[in-house]
This record gives structure tokens, sequence and C-alpha cells, in this order.
């Protein structure tokens, strides 16, 4: 089947309410032809057929996801049927707190597709348990607790968007605070409250590591400059491993205490020293506009 060569064969799946149909209405939007909702049974038999059709629209999306009840169990053996058949493919896995969760659904007044007259909260839980095997071998995971609508549209565009086609792996560089949780989405998580803290410094305290003193009092540090030098060592041993593994998009979250300074001015220098690199690499900062995110002493 040479023509799966050109072929983008994308499933989305993941957590009711975690924002697949938005994802799906912003990959109609680059081109790809999307079914919502396909029982897994069909995933080896729909990409044979639409490939002998000859189609001109070489891009798919298709969503997997709890709805199919039943039929969902059979998933695993659907993938391994693609995999025999030679047809490449990416799991793209929407994430969502519990908390983000619940506040959802109440808002819409929606019906969580698990729902026997149970609570909301334990239907989640239930959901979240179901997808643990599914969301280990994702290729790409997005945690939408914070995103809107339109930030989400666009991680979309970023990742599988046509400018895309020659990029390696995407490479996220994150700044969080613990207070708030780890992301959902991380592959790798480092802790940086180890390093001199600004909130503590009176000017210092109502700015943020986008700030230039700030940033300046981060990374003029020694151990923050040692540290910076090793580290960037060490995910230059990893990606091209993370890459020959099939990996296309990774999650680098650097955290302190309130996710506004000090991981703050290192997601900024590690993205700028990972960009010279033959990496796309992204910046995103989670919690630096929370408001009341003061740091606490560790």
């Amino acid at each position: 089947m040479d023509s799966s060569n050109d072929f983008n064969y994308l499933i989305i799946t993941g957590m009711s309410g975690a924002g697949k149909t938005c994802a799906i209405r912003a990959l109609e939007d680059i081109g790809y032809f999307c079914v919502d909702n396909l029982p897994p049974a069909l995933l080896s038999k729909f990409a044979e057929l639409y490939l002998e059709a000859e189609r001109s629209v070489k891009k798919v999306a298709l969503v997997i996801d709890i709805r199919g009840g039943g039929f969902f169990d059979k998933l695993f053996q659907s993938l391994d049927e693609l995999k025999k058949s030679g047809i490449a493919y990416e799991i793209l896995f929407l994430e969502a707190s519990t908390e983000a969760l619940v506040q959802r659904f109440k808002e819409t007044r929606r019906r969580h597709p698990l729902s026997n007259h149970s609570r909301l909260l334990e239907d989640i839980l239930l959901e979240r348990k179901r997808l643990e095997e599914l969301r280990g071998v994702a290729h790409k995971i997005i945690d939408t607790t914070g995103l809107g609508a339109n930030q989400l549209k666009e991680e979309i565009i970023e990742l599988f968007g046509p400018h895309n086609k020659k990029v390696r792996m995407q490479v996220t560089v994150m700044s969080f605070g613990y207070k708030y949780g780890i992301p959902l989405d991380a592959d790798l998580v480092v802790d940086v409250r180890f390093l001199p803290n600004p909130f503590y410094i009176g000017e210092l305290s109502a700015q943020t590591g986008c700030d230039e003193k700030v940033s300046d009092y981060v990374l003029k540090n020694a151990v923050t400059e040692e540290f910076l030098k090793k580290y960037y060592d060490i995910l230059m041993f990893l990606l091209p491993h993370y890459l020959q593994e099939g990996k296309t998009h990774l999650v680098i979250a650097i955290g302190c205490t309130g996710g506004r300074h000090r991981s703050v001015a290192l997601a900024v220098k590690l993205g700028e020293m990972l960009s010279g690199s033959e990496y796309k690499v992204s910046i995103r900062h989670r919690d630096v506009e929370r408001k009341g995110a003061e740091e606490e002493p560790r």
C-alpha cells in the first residue's frame, strides 16, 4: 500500500469534556477529513477503503473515545491491525484535570457518557482509569485545563498544520507552579525550587520571570548557570532517543512554587537554548498570570 506513505492518520481520544470537538474543528480548518465517534473495529478497514478510493485529501482524523461503549475495548486489537497493514498512525490524547472536567460538565449540563445514575466525579475517575493504558501509548498529549477554545485551536494548528511537515520533533518548554499541580501532559518534570527565590526580594516580588530584573536575578546565579548547562546536555542526549522511539512532541515542565518567577525565567532561557537545535521549540507559561500566586518558602 505505497499510497500510505503520505497518508496522515490521526486518532483523537482522551477524557470526555477535554476538548475533542474543538480539536476536530481545528483540524477540519487545516484540511483534515474528520470522523467523530468511529467504532474502533473499523479503524483498519476505514483506512484501507479511504486509500483505495485514491482521495485527494490524505489527512484523516478520527475521534474514538469512551462513547463507543463495549466497542472501545477492541481499540488495541484494531491498532495492531493497523500496524500489520503497514499504516502509520498517531494518537492525540486530550487531558484535563478532574476539577476542570467537573466544572465543564456542570456549565454545559451535559451527561457524562459513563453516567449510570452515579455521581459525576465517580464517572470521571472511572473514565480516567479505563483510559490509563491508552494514554500511555499516545504520541501527543495536550492538557487543556488552562486552555480556552482559541488557545487549543492554536496548539492543534501548531502541532498538525502544514508548516510542520518537515519538523522532526515539537518541544514545548512549560513553566508551572507546584501549588497548582504538575501539568498532566508533561513528559519531563524538573523542580527548580532549590534556586534563590525572587519573591523575597521586595522590588522583584510583584514582577515575573519575564521581566529583566527577575530574569537576571535567577539566571546570573552560579548554581543556575551550572544547572542549565548540565540539564541542556542531558536533553541533547535524550531528544534523539525519544525521536528514535517515534515521539514527535515532548513537553518539558519546569516548576517552582507559584509558577511566576524561577520557573518562568528558566523556561524562557532553556527554550532559547533549544531553539538553536534542530527541534521546533515553543515556550508556555501555565501559571504566570494567576492572581495571588505568591510563593511560599521551601
